[in-house]
């Protein structure tokens, strides 16, 4: 199974139909600030798409955040800016242990992280749109279930 993690697409979608073009998930997962391009994105995936409420979210609709069970995985989807990820992601990881999940899924900073511990895996596909980290290249993670059930991400970069 492979689903493709996107965030922070600020309304700024060609990046995002690009990445579905490459890839033909099996799911999406939007990690908040989508302004407004919630149908667009849905509509372009030829799969289930899900997208949770950022902080540019205005007058949306959207959940604040998700819990998925992906495979054999319990996987928490929300943006971030409600657990001070701009200050580093130990929050969200405490929080997303005392929840019982596997697995968050978050946004916001607009710079990639894969954060494996043995509790729990950490992952922020960064900004397809507006990419904050050295470099910045527009980024997005795949997340893939191998037939043994085991997970792996990889962050991957337009150029």
């Amino acid at each position: 199974m492979k689903i493709l993690i996107v965030s922070d697409t600020h309304k700024k979608n060609e990046n995002y139909f690009k990445v579905l073009e490459m890839h033909h998930p099996d799911m999406v997962i939007h990690c908040g600030d989508a302004e407004g391009s919630e149908y667009a994105l849905s509509s372009a995936a030829e799969c289930p798409v899900y997208i949770v409420l950022g902080n540019n979210d205005f007058f949306s609709n959207l959940p604040r955040e998700i819990t998925l069970d992906i495979g054999p995985y319990k996987v928490w989807v929300t943006h971030g800016h409600n657990y001070y990820v701009s200050m580093g992601n130990e929050t969200i990881k405490k929080e997303a242990i005392d929840r019982g999940v596997d697995i968050v899924l978050y946004g916001h900073t607009h710079r990639p992280v894969i954060d494996i511990d043995d509790d729990i895996i950490a992952v922020n596909p960064g900004s397809l749109s507006y990419p904050r980290q050295e470099g910045r290249l527009p980024s997005y993670a795949i997340m893939e279930i191998d037939r043994q059930e085991k997970v792996h991400f990889t962050i991957a970069y337009l150029r």
